[in-house]
């Protein structure tokens, strides 16, 4: 199979039927052979319905569907399409009708011509009020800065994935915003970007707030951190622990030297524990012991992970 497209989806009914339609009629024009993915992430609407509608209005072996029980956010949804893709080149698309349907055939291209791993969109004329459009540019230099992605729109949802992509990264939470990121850590450094076009919504409204930044923020920390120290946590943690130890120590070395210096000179001196310093190098010392137990609780963690050894390999001769 050529191409898999995977659409998530929270209450968009009126759209599903045209969305179809036009990804159906592009995929008829390039010849492609494909499946269409539709996960409802806990519509309360009739969304589920209308999906049911669209198999038996066109082959049940194009159009399928995943139902949540519950709304459980966009990340379980695509990792739920992707473990069941078979196409060479996976597409995902909003369902809101922003993303264009033509841009398949060229993100496809790019994937199975130019050998790129990860293709992802950037809607470079956006059709958003300006309360959405800073803050996502913002986002998207302090993403790239921390991540060493050359991405304009880190979370275009139109994106095209070589297959190997989505099969060896695991996406929870809402890590959605950076499958590049985890593309890379998984080894898949061949990532381009695409300008695709950007349509003002017709139907419904955003399923987005601006406590997505927030949350994006939060987790761009959390897989730096992993990519880094996930699998070696002494290594920062054992390291912050042991600065500021020494830290403490030293302060306390140099109270204690003036002290001694006081007693010699037998000039009068106010007690070690009356000083700001002293409580000072105590906190730093207590921190200091805490981060590096903490290191250490992490690696005997790690060690009896079942991932603990496990590495991708891209080739292997026997």
């Amino acid at each position: 199979m050529d191409i898999s497209v995977v659409i998530p989806l929270l209450n968009e009914e009126e759209s599903l039927p045209e969305l179809c339609e036009w990804i159906i009629k592009v995929m008829q024009k390039e010849g492609f052979s494909y499946e269409i993915i539709f996960v409802d992430d806990g519509s309360t609407d009739n969304s589920w319905k209308t999906i049911e509608t669209l198999r038996k209005k066109y082959l049940e072996t194009i159009i399928k569907g995943i139902r949540f029980q519950r709304n459980y956010g966009k990340s379980p949804a695509l990792q739920s399409a992707f473990q069941r893709t078979k196409g060479d080149v996976v597409i995902t698309m909003d369902a809101d009708l922003q993303d264009s349907p033509d841009e398949i055939p060229e993100l496809f291209r790019m994937i199975k011509e130019n050998k790129y791993h990860l293709i992802s969109g950037w809607k470079k004329k956006r059709y958003d009020p300006i309360t959405k459009t800073i803050p996502t540019k913002l986002f998207n230099i302090v993403a790239c800065v921390f991540s060493g992605i050359k991405l304009h729109d880190f979370n275009c949802g139109l994106k095209a994935y070589d297959k190997l992509v989505v099969k060896n990264i695991e996406i929870y939470n809402d890590m959605h915003r950076w499958i590049p990121f985890l593309a890379k850590n998984a080894g898949f450094n061949k990532i381009g970007e695409k300008v695709v076009q950007h349509q003002a919504r017709k139907y419904g409204c955003t399923k987005f707030g601006l406590n997505r930044f927030i949350n994006g923020y939060l987790d761009l920390f959390t897989l730096w951190f992993l990519s880094k120290f996930g699998k070696k946590p002494m290594h920062f943690f054992g390291l912050v622990g042991s600065m500021m130890f020494s830290i403490g120590f030293t302060f306390i070395l140099v109270l204690s030297g003036i002290k001694y210096y006081a007693l010699v000179k037998e000039t009068a001196s106010p007690l070690i524990a009356n000083t700001p310093y002293f409580h000072i190098a105590v906190a730093s010392m207590i921190i200091g012991t805490q981060l590096f137990l903490t290191g250490f609780i992490g690696e005997l963690i790690i060690r009896n992970s079942q991932e603990r050894n496990y590495y991708q390999i891209a080739e292997e001769l026997e």
